[in-house]
């Protein structure tokens, strides 16, 4: 399995390592940053030792105002379960062990009542907890025998802590890795099932082939470089070397589409949230490119788009909004010519914009982007909809001729409109299906909704169209949905992950009926217990009782918030998307504020999981985006009233300050 798939219901527990200055701190406070956190500080400050001092008090001013801080031994705060724990960081903790027993000269093992209460205490907590700890590998120990007794006890701590812990990262220069689980880097994984044996496997005859193959996409890659937004990498530079190359960061869409993989260069890359690209070996690109000629010459049930090399893709954790022009932001609302919080949520908005944009005052958004992720539902064929599945291409043939809600509301808000077919049943236009994963989704109450390979293509696809809209200028974005049957899984995720019975999430949808939402609550409930299993691997979760427009989803809203881009959401379906897109980009949330709230019961519930209060509430339930497109003029509103109204002093207007002066005078 590729991500973390424990079986228990508890929250992650994360190991994150170090060596020294290495950021492994400030990646950990990242990692729980949107949360109210208690920060256990394992450092005692010296007053002999004013550099270390230094340090702790650079900590202290990173800190969110709403953690709370506890100074001393982790281990009592442990019997004290909160929502969410950073212990920062083990090398004090164990310094001070050690000084308290007087056991530099000891041998090993005087601390073990302490190592053994410590890890005890981790194994029995229940809620979010993230350690920090120095890589003893990663520092320079001093020859004594106090410095080897330091290595060796903190060594064998993390060791132990290592197994109790769901995920560990590994930070070197502020780069975080993810070593565990799969032992792959978090900031790239663009590696197939393929890449893994290819050395093994390869004979003679295979390098024939491989050769036979590149040679075959090297002619082609540059028809496909001459279509719009084609993704296809540079193929002199591909084939000229075998195994390097370069590519923009759009490259992800050649991974995200079995029809594009023949066209790809040799040197086929992925771009993940970090913006960095990972290359894809020659045998690699080559094996997918056979595979992508054996889907075609063998049609599968999907039309024919069968992947079978999962290209990995992983998001590491998202910085938030720049804070000190949030600040700056605050700062200048006070200087307009209006009372203190006189327009209320407008001047929150407003700030939250700054923030996001870096600068203050706010820009008005000049290029806000609709897209449209298409796609169909198997289990819509067992009655949970009031539409037949054929809706839905004819509703994207709609949406391509400007005839549909979210058309008409995009006109007005200054905004415009994609739509995408990632999996759509029937056949859409070629320039609207070139990420396309499959012809529908798995029943989901039944079978799983994707593979791992197609879950992968998804995610990249999303991350990949996320790149297109953000490097052709979009400086907002909204998701929006349509397929039939979709709210079905949007809620089967909404639910699973927020622990809410079936018989409270599920709404009307489409609307059906009594006999239909009883048929609903059944597939959602049988699909739920599919999906507990792996409630904690957002992948896997997706790709067991998701579904690719899903998927697709969830890599566009966490690839803009990698991109620092903000994103209004639109309904169920695509907060359910977010939900999940917030578990693979931690902190993603911090670029989204919610569009409206849908009268599905399941909407609710996952606005209250992600903390966001919608802009309007207007009992909509189209979805298309059309909902976030209602509220843009709002968002629209809140740039303007703090970049335009004049300031106290450029309209030579009182404050109520001068004014109590003057009164006191």
């Amino acid at each position: 399995m590729s991500h973390s798939a424990q079986s228990t219901d508890r929250p992650l527990r994360t190991l994150v390592l170090g060596g020294a200055r290495s950021g492994k701190s400030a990646f950990a406070e990242q990692l729980v940053v949107s949360e109210a956190v208690r920060y256990i500080a394992t450092a005692v400050p010296d007053p002999e030792d004013a550099d270390f001092a230094e340090r702790i008090a650079a900590h202290r001013v990173r800190r969110p105002g709403n953690w709370t801080v506890v100074e001393g031994d982790p281990v009592d705060a442990l019997a004290q379960p909160v929502p969410s724990t950073l212990i920062d960081d083990l090398g004090t903790w164990l310094t001070a062990r050690i000084d308290a027993r007087g056991a530099w000269e000891s041998p090993r093992g005087t601390i073990a009542p302490d190592v053994d209460a410590l890890v005890a205490a981790v194994a029995e907590y229940s809620e979010r907890l993230v350690i920090v700890s120095p890589e003893v590998g990663l520092g320079v120990i001093p020859a004594t025998h106090s410095g080897r007794l330091f290595r060796d006890e903190l060594g064998a701590l993390n060791q132990r802590l290592a197994q109790l812990c769901d995920e560990i990262y590994l930070v070197v220069a502020g780069q975080p890795l993810r070593i565990k689980p799969d032992r792959a880097f978090a900031s790239a994984a663009a590696l197939t099932d393929a890449a893994a044996t290819a050395d093994a496997q390869a004979t003679a005859t295979a390098n024939a082939q491989v050769a036979a193959v590149l040679a075959t996409a090297a002619g082609t890659a540059g028809q496909h470089a001459a279509q719009p937004d084609s993704a296809a990498t540079d193929p002199s530079a591909g084939v000229a070397s075998s195994a390097t190359g370069s590519a923009g960061s759009a490259t992800g869409t050649a991974v995200a589409s079995a029809a594009e993989t023949h066209a790809t260069s040799a040197a086929e890359t992925v771009t993940v949230s970090t913006a960095e690209t990972v290359v894809v070996s020659s045998a690699v690109a080559a094996a997918a490119a056979s595979d992508q000629a054996a889907a075609q010459s063998d049609p599968s049930a999907d039309g024919g788009l069968k992947l079978t090399k999962p290209v990995r893709i992983s998001f590491g954790p998202v910085p938030g909004p720049d804070g000190d022009f949030l600040v700056a932001a605050k700062e200048r609302q006070l200087e307009l010519t209006k009372p203190a919080g006189a327009l209320g949520r407008l001047e929150e908005l407003g700030n939250w914009v700054s923030a996001c944009q870096g600068v203050c005052p706010p820009k008005q958004f000049e290029r806000a982007r609709v897209v449209v992720f298409a796609g169909d539902h198997g289990v819509a064929a067992h009655g949970v909809s009031a539409y037949p599945s054929e809706v839905t291409a004819q509703m994207v043939a709609n949406f391509q001729a400007g005839g549909a809600a979210v058309n008409v509301l995009a006109r007005l808000a200054d905004a415009t409109v994609r739509v995408e077919d990632i999996a759509v049943q029937g056949d859409t236009a070629p320039e609207i299906s070139r990420h396309k994963v499959r012809k529908s989704s798995g029943s989901i109450d039944r079978e799983d909704a994707l593979t791992e390979a197609e879950v992968q293509a998804a995610l990249a696809a999303g991350a990949a169209i996320a790149d297109e809209e953000i490097d052709s200028g979009a400086d907002l974005l909204i998701a929006g949905d349509m397929g039939i049957g979709n709210t079905t899984p949007a809620t089967v995720l909404i639910a699973t992950i927020t622990d809410t019975e079936p018989v409270v999430a599920v709404g009307r949808g489409t609307g059906v009926d009594d006999a239909g939402w009883i048929r609903k609550t059944a597939a959602i409930r049988d699909a739920m217990w599919r999906a507990r299993p792996v409630v904690k691997d957002p992948v896997a979760l997706l790709r067991t009782a998701g579904g690719a427009d899903l998927a697709a989803m969830a890599g566009f809203l966490a690839r803009a918030a990698a991109r620092r881009t903000p994103v209004i959401l639109d309904g169920v379906v695509v907060t359910a998307a977010a939900l999940v897109a917030n578990q693979l980009a931690l902190g993603a949330k911090e670029w989204w504020v919610a569009g409206h709230r849908s009268s599905e019961p399941s909407h609710t519930v996952a606005l209250e999981r992600l903390q966001l209060e919608p802009l309007v509430e207007m009992n909509m339930r189209l979805g298309e985006g059309s909902g976030a497109v209602t509220a843009l003029p709002v968002l629209r509103a809140a740039v303007a009233t703090l970049a335009e109204m004049a300031t106290f002093a450029q309209a030579g207007v009182s404050t109520a300050d001068a004014a109590t002066e003057s009164a006191g005078a």
